[in-house]
């Protein structure tokens, strides 16, 4: 959040501090919209949108009051995940600007009995909006046996086979992928069909995240890189609000790995994981204090944590062979206000 003040010209903004790099800013054009956009845009950009709502390719018919509901919850979920792709510095570009590798998101709801299914396709994420409504997804839930579903649960996964395309496919990644998800080459409907049919293996836990994770190795990665994405935002979040767990006990969880060297480019990852264990065990213990289900409902295998370390490693080596760009294809602004401010 930042603070402004009124710009020079009608509809425009100043950033209160002394080293912004954007000197007039303008909402972005669903800030009155159900959307309830909060971000802002370069005033000298030709697009009304924000870099977030760029991203949308279809969204649901807005005569409809719950539409109306459901796209206001979505997009929540959407800016908290496009925020966290420009932290990672990941590629992120639309479809209008770069219609071969840009990222869409398309907002359906069913009609009569045509289905809409939740998923990704050549850049392209579909969501199924009554996802956004609690007795709907509760039902989901219950009824593929999951123990964590949510809207950006949702859409961190199906951006993880995005990525997939544009990091690992065809590239050095490809073959170390294999070795630890497997082959993707699987036939991927027959495998869902078994999954469904069957359910997971019984040692599913043993070396993977979660159970729809055994299903395909595509499905493998797509989960563990959504749980990553949790993790690193939940920890940053609770850095950013002080939170701290000292001292440590002696029978506080922590990881059996040796840590690495500090010069290591495994150190990062493994101070990740040395703060995420102990943060859960709190978590998920406050919540057994007032009655809820845990926050974090999940045990992770030594397998699962490398794969882990294989989407932190994917990530950390795409920021530098990329020049950052705007989905304009200019020059992004080093200021992250311009990424998730608001007026």
């Amino acid at each position: 959040m930042h603070a402004l003040d009124q710009g020079p010209e009608a509809g425009t903004w100043t950033y209160l501090r002394a080293d912004a790099s954007i000197a007039n800013a303008r909402r972005c054009a669903n800030f009155d919209t159900p959307a309830g956009c909060n971000w802002l845009v370069d005033a000298r950009e030709a697009d009304a949108f924000c870099v977030a709502c760029r991203l949308n390719r279809t969204i649901p018919n807005l005569d409809d009051d719950d539409n109306k509901r459901y796209w206001s919850l979505i997009e929540i979920a959407k800016r908290r995940l496009v925020a966290q792709l420009l932290s990672l510095d990941l590629p992120v570009a639309s479809k209008d600007a770069d219609p071969q590798r840009g990222l869409a998101f398309d907002f359906l709801r069913k009609e009569s009995d045509k289905p809409v299914m939740t998923g990704h396709a050549d850049g392209v994420i579909t969501v199924n909006v009554e996802e956004a409504d609690d007795v709907v997804r509760e039902k989901s839930r219950n009824a593929m046996h999951e123990p964590y579903r949510t809207l950006v649960g949702h859409l961190r996964h199906e951006v993880g086979h995005y990525y997939w395309d544009r990091l690992v496919a065809d590239s050095r990644w490809l073959a170390p992928f294999r070795e630890l998800f497997g082959d993707e080459r699987a036939d991927y409907a027959a495998a869902l069909k078994r999954n469904y049919d069957e359910g997971p293996p019984a040692d599913w836990v043993d070396r993977h995240i979660s159970a729809y994770a055994a299903s395909h190795p595509w499905e493998d990665w797509a989960e563990t890189w959504a749980h990553y994405l949790h993790m690193t935002d939940t920890l940053e979040t609770a850095a950013a609000c002080g939170v701290s767990i000292k001292p440590r006990r002696r029978d506080e969880p922590a990881l059996a790995r040796v840590p690495a060297a500090a010069g290591s480019p495994d150190a990062a990852f493994d101070r990740l994981m040395a703060s995420w264990f102990p943060l859960t065990y709190v978590l998920n213990n406050l919540n057994r204090g007032l009655g809820v289900p845990d926050a974090y409902p999940f045990v992770l295998s030594q397998p699962a944590i490398e794969k882990l370390r294989f989407v932190h490693d994917v990530i950390a080596a795409s920021a530098p062979a990329r020049p950052a760009v705007t989905p304009g294809g200019s020059a992004a602004s080093p200021d992250p206000a311009m990424r998730s401010a608001s007026a």
